[in-house]
């Protein structure tokens, strides 16, 4: 084969390198509604509000020490750390699948020297049994070779070689996304623990001041109870009360170790008592926008969204490679470099050499092999196809789901707030009115009680308010930056 016949063969090859047999990709639609949803416990959009997913997560939460928390987890947790590793194998496996694009050239040098003895008189054959003695003689030959080329490179015809480096590559992106998304959620879960634990701490604050005063109403109708002025029945149910609050003390502080533990886990380390939460206020320690474009298209922009659709167009690659397995594979082995008898004279006019060997391989039988392999193919495109279109659904229904809460919530707190309020209201009242002898201590003890389980219940809708918050950030896709 000359050099014309080569070049003529690359020339082919990238003139058809444009084949492709993977199926056109479209992104699957109608999975969802075009619009997220509005009216009745949906709240409205304000047209000025800011695009919360164009919002950095240390722009969203306000508390300074939650943010340390959040840098903490960011550089140490263990999980994203593997996700981090994940990325690099994809990149380095999409590397690797790639290099089959180009010819893998390589350098090569031989020398061979070679003595021929020739015998007088006896022949070859007694020159050799006699060795090189008189009547003989010897010569040495050397071959002095370098050359340089490539060894079976596949000339992508049909677009096999691309298709399968397509697909390595969606894969990488895939898994950066997977990173991406595993870092909105580490925020997510980081602020989530972190608002749980400022409750906790506000219930053990709430506790303990029901405690001192549940003390008070034990000690006072005890010493009536001895002086004859109240019941035993009374004493005991201030007493319950009071056992009440301490078994509500105890319970709160384990539950504070386990929150503290859980924000270790996630974080990744032991976090510092100073970046601790003190308490749960009428504040959100977040920003309380909600995003201006309220439309579905705002959930394909979502990781793990992008992260499935990568995997899809992957499988849709892997398509067009099976299907060209079909279809003949030609491969060239080709080189050029010197060859000389001597080693000075590897560089001289007259040395240069070349060779080509193209193969070609037509598939006749294989026993179905091709044909399942494309089967395959196109039932993992199927399903990538379901997976995204469940990823889509999974979204909507995250980001309606924080949405109706949102709607809600503002409500709730109000009236919670109000409850609480008027139930401290009350106790105190109906403590006066039986010191004064107009109430039963009956009716000064449950309105002791509601007070109690109305304060808590605050604390609990406060901490649903700010946890909401941070939710709707996470599941429309903010906390990049």
């Amino acid at each position: 084969m000359n050099r014309r016949s080569i070049l003529a063969a690359l020339a082919l090859a990238t003139a058809l390198s444009g084949c492709n047999l993977a199926p056109k990709y479209v992104r699957p639609g109608g999975a969802v509604p075009v619009a997220l949803p509005e009216g009745g416990v949906y709240p409205r959009a304000a047209t000025d509000a800011p695009d919360v997913t164009a919002i950095g997560w240390r722009d969203f939460f306000l508390d300074p020490r939650l943010r340390q928390v959040i840098e903490t987890g960011l550089a140490n947790n263990r999980d994203l750390r593997i996700a981090a590793g994940n990325v690099l194998q994809a990149r380095a496996q999409y590397r690797v699948q790639r290099a089959d694009r180009v010819p893998s050239t390589s350098l090569s040098g031989s020398s061979t020297f070679t003595n021929n003895i020739f015998g007088a008189g006896g022949g070859a054959a007694g020159g050799a049994a006699g060795g090189a003695g008189a009547g003989s003689t010897s010569s040495n030959l050397e071959i002095y070779s370098l050359s340089a080329g490539f060894s079976a490179f596949e000339l992508d015809l049909f677009g096999r070689v691309r298709n399968l480096s397509e697909a390595a590559q969606e894969r990488y992106f895939a898994s950066e996304e997977a990173q991406r998304s595993a870092r909105i959620s580490l925020i997510a879960e980081i602020a989530t623990a972190w608002l749980t634990m400022a409750a906790d701490q506000e219930q053990l604050r709430i506790s303990r001041e029901t405690l001192k005063a549940f003390e008070q109403s034990l000690e006072l109708t005890r010493a009536q109870f001895r002086i004859g002025v109240a019941s035993e029945l009374e004493a005991r149910q201030s007493e319950t009360n009071y056992q009440a609050a301490r078994n509500d003390i105890a319970t709160i502080q384990t539950r504070l170790a386990q929150d503290q533990n859980a924000l270790n886990l996630l974080v990744g380390t032991t976090i510092p008592a100073e970046q601790l939460p003190s308490g749960i206020g009428a504040d959100v320690p977040t920003r309380d926008a909600l995003p201006g474009d309220l439309s579905s298209q705002v959930l394909l922009r979502r990781p793990d969204v992008l992260q499935a659709e990568h995997q899809l167009i992957a499988e849709n690659a892997n398509i067009g490679a099976a299907r060209a397995a079909f279809f003949p594979t030609i491969s060239l082995t080709a080189s050029i470099g010197t060859l000389s008898t001597a080693l000075a004279g590897l560089f001289g006019g007259g040395s240069f050499t070349y060779s080509g060997a193209p193969s070609l391989g037509l598939p006749l039988f294989d026993g179905g092999r091709n044909a399942g392999n494309l089967e395959y193919a196109r039932a993992s495109q199927q399903v990538a196809v379901a997976t995204y279109e469940r990823a889509v659904q999974t979204a909507f229904r995250e980001v309606s789901d924080a949405l109706a809460q949102r709607g809600m919530i503002g409500e709730q707190l109000a009236a919670q707030t109000a409850r609480a309020e008027a139930a401290q209201v009350a106790a105190r009242l109906s403590d006066a009115r039986y010191r004064a002898g107009v109430d039963s201590f009956l009716v000064a003890l449950d309105a002791q009680r509601t007070s109690y389980a109305a304060q808590q219940q605050l604390v609990t809708t406060r901490q649903a308010r700010a946890s909401n918050l941070v939710e709707l950030y996470r599941a429309l896709g903010g906390g990049l930056n």
